[in-house]
């Protein structure tokens, strides 16, 4: 006779599992985590018109972003000046100039141009490629930089001075080894030498510090690099990304200092931010345009390239290509 239904067996029971449950739960807060990370840096970012008219270079292989730091104070009162010793200097001007670039098959490559470096700026003559964010901004600067260098800008970031201290500061600061001292009253800069954890204003003095230096602004663009790469990072370090006491200001800090271009999306941004990482890392390339001499114009002095390195340069970021290893430090 057939057992009745209730005493039949129905086959092994389904056991819960406490470790699958907690693993699932440890990833939902990660991921949550995570996203309220990037809500917070993509919800505070300021946006700007930086695509230029007119012809174009065309696109390479790769992506070339352009990474602008600005000196305007107009963010800053009077005290944070006073504080940070940037002066009371109306101009906007670009302290700092860099092409970020990365390609399938080349080293991911960033590129320090020097601000006073001579070009054509249309409309305006020749000038220190600075004077082309004064005259027309974001666009103007890339339409400037463009035909200078052949390679298509595909992205534009920019940070300002007070970005730079809010983003060290909510880091706790970033280690920076100096060999010599510094000291440079212009700057706000007094630093022994070795090894040192830069706070906000320092680090600012720091990457701002040119007259005291015997290479001037070639030596500064070169600080400007390493401290970058030590800020990436810094940033991108456990203590700080599963801190969300450092995280999560961080985000926050980083969302309020940059101002990106207009079509720029979340996934261009994470490219822009791991290419960052990788061209700072050991497996990036970190120079400077080749320096070709000095000369005095109407401009005032200006920094001139070396024309065959600086071809040579930009015809490997246009192609897709290794830069030439011999002009890599």
């Amino acid at each position: 006779p057939q057992a009745p239904a209730e005493g039949r067996r129905r086959g092994p029971s389904r056991r819960r599992r406490p470790w699958r449950t907690a693993l699932l739960t440890v990833v939902a807060l990660l991921l949550g985590y995570a996203a309220l990370l990037v809500a917070l840096g993509l919800g505070s970012l300021d946006r700007v018109d930086a695509v230029p008219a007119g012809e174009r270079p065309a696109p390479g292989p790769g992506t070339t972003w352009l990474l602008v730091g600005s000196d305007s104070r107009d963010s800053l009162s009077e005290e944070q000046k006073a504080q940070l010793s940037t002066g009371d200097v109306d101009s906007r001007l670009t302290d700092t100039l860099m092409m970020l670039t990365t390609s399938p098959a080349g080293v991911p490559t960033l590129v320090s141009i020097p601000r006073d470096s001579l070009v054509t700026i249309p409309g305006n003559g020749e000038n220190k490629i600075n004077a082309a964010y004064a005259f027309g901004g974001p666009p103007l600067l890339v339409q400037t930089g463009e035909p200078a260098t052949g390679v298509r800008i595909a992205g534009y970031v920019e940070v300002g001075v007070d970005g730079v201290v809010e983003v060290v500061e909510a880091v706790a600061g970033v280690e920076v080894c100096l060999e010599p001292a510094i000291s440079d009253e212009r700057a706000g800069l007094d630093l022994p030498a070795g090894c040192q954890v830069l706070g906000g204003a320092d680090a600012l003095g720091y990457v701002r510090s040119r007259y005291t230096d015997p290479d001037g602004d070639l030596g500064r663009v070169e600080r400007q690099r390493q401290f970058i790469a030590a800020l990436a990072e810094r940033a991108t370090s456990p203590a700080v990304l599963l801190n969300p006491l450092r995280a999560v200001p961080l985000a926050a800090a980083v969302g309020d200092a940059l101002s990106v271009d207009e079509q720029a999306g979340p996934v261009d941004l994470a490219r822009f931010g791991l290419a960052l990482l990788r061209a700072t890392g050991p497996g990036g390339a970190m120079l400077t345009v080749p320096f070709g001499g000095y000369a005095t114009t109407d401009a005032g002095s200006v920094v001139l390239w070396d024309e065959a390195g600086a071809e040579a340069l930009f015809d490997a970021i246009r192609t897709g290509n290794p830069v030439p290893a011999d002009l890599v430090p």
